[in-house]
C-alpha cells in the first residue's frame, strides 16, 4: 500500500519491514533495485524536476526518511507505518549484512567521512564487509573519465548494497543513470549518513529525533548550508499539503508506480 503526498507515492511500511524486503533482495542478486529516502524538501523537488519524477516512479521502494512525512500523512487522514531513517537505516542494514556474508560499499559524503563511518561500523561489526569507499571529486557527475573510474571500482569490488551519500537530487540521479551497468542488487540513496556516523557531522540527540526536530538540530549546527533549505522549503512543502487537503492539488504526471509486492 503507498500513501500519495504531494503526488508522489510513498511505500507504507515499517523500518523493519523495510530492511527485511532490502535484504532479502540482496540475498537473491536478482535485477539490481534502488531505493530513495525522501524528505520534505524532495517532495518540493520532484514539483518541477520530469526527471527526478521518474526516477521515484522506478524506485525499488519510496520510504519515508523525513518526519515531516508522517506528520503530512496524518494532516492528510492517510498515516504512514513509521519513520525510515536514512542513517537509521544505514546502520541496520550493515548490521545485518554483517550476519549474513553481505558486502557493501560507501560512495560519496565528505572529503574522509566515508572511511571514517567504515572504521566505526567494522568496529562495531568485525565481520562486516566494506569492500571499498570513495569520494568522488567535486563536479564529477560532468567528468567522464572520473564517471567511468567510479563505475570500474564499484563493478570490481562487487558489493550486494551500495550507499550512496551525494546529497539530493544527485545521488538518486546518479543511482539512476548506473545502477543497471553496474550490476548492485540494491543501491540506496542516504545524505549525509556518512557523516553522522563518524561523527563528522554531529546527530540531534535521541529526544529531538523522536519529536521530529532533528531537522531544527541540523540548521542549528550548519546554519549557512541549510537555512534556505529548511525556511523556504519548509513553507512550500506546507502549502503544497494545504492544497492537497482542499482538492487543489493536481497530481504529477510522472510519478505512478508498479506494483511490486
Amino acid at each position: 500500500m503507498r500513501i500519495n503526498i504531494c503526488g508522489v507515492e510513498i511505500d507504507k511500511y515499517s523500518f523493519d519491514e523495510v530492511v527485511e524486503l532490502i535484504i532479502n533482495h540482496a540475498l537473491s542478486q536478482s535485477k539490481p533495485e534502488y531505493v530513495v529516502t525522501p524528505n520534505a524538501m524532495h517532495i518540493v523537488t520532484l514539483q518541477k524536476d520530469v526527471d527526478f519524477q521518474e526516477i521515484y516512479r522506478k524506485a525499488f521502494l519510496v520510504v519515508p526518511d523525513g518526519v515531516s512525512l508522517l506528520w503530512a500523512a496524518k494532516f492528510l487522514q492517510s498515516p504512514l507505518s513509521g519513520r525510515v531513517n536514512g542513517t537509521d537505516l544505514f546502520e541496520r542494514l550493515c548490521a545485518i549484512a554483517s550476519e549474513k556474508g553481505l558486502k557493501v560499499f560507501l560512495l560519496g559524503g565528505r572529503p574522509g567521512s566515508a572511511e571514517k563511518a567504515k572504521k566505526t561500523l567494522v568496529a562495531r561489526h568485525p565481520s562486516l564487509q566494506i569492500v571499498g569507499t570513495y569520494c568522488p571529486p567535486y563536479g564529477f557527475e560532468s567528468q567522464l573519465t572520473e564517471l567511468n573510474s567510479i563505475n570500474s571500482i564499484i563493478i570490481e569490488a562487487a558489493p550486494h548494497i551500495l550507499f550512496v551519500g551525494l546529497g539530493a537530487p544527485k545521488q538518486e540521479k546518479w543511482i539512476a543513470a548506473n545502477y543497471l551497468y553496474l550490476g548492485v542488487p540494491i543501491s540506496v540513496g542516504i545524505g549525509v549518513s556518512f557523516e553522522l556516523v563518524s561523527n563528522m557531522v554531529t546527530r540531534a540527540p535521541v529526544w529531538m529525533q523522536k519529536a521530529g526536530f532533528e531537522w531544527l538540530f541540523r540548521l542549528l549546527v550548519e546554519p549557512s548550508r541549510l537555512w534556505k533549505r529548511y525556511v523556504f522549503g519548509n513553507y512550500t512543502f506546507i502549502w503544497l499539503l494545504i492544497k492537497q487537503r482542499l482538492g487543489l492539488f493536481k497530481r504529477l504526471p510522472n510519478t505512478k508506480r508498479s506494483d511490486r509486492f
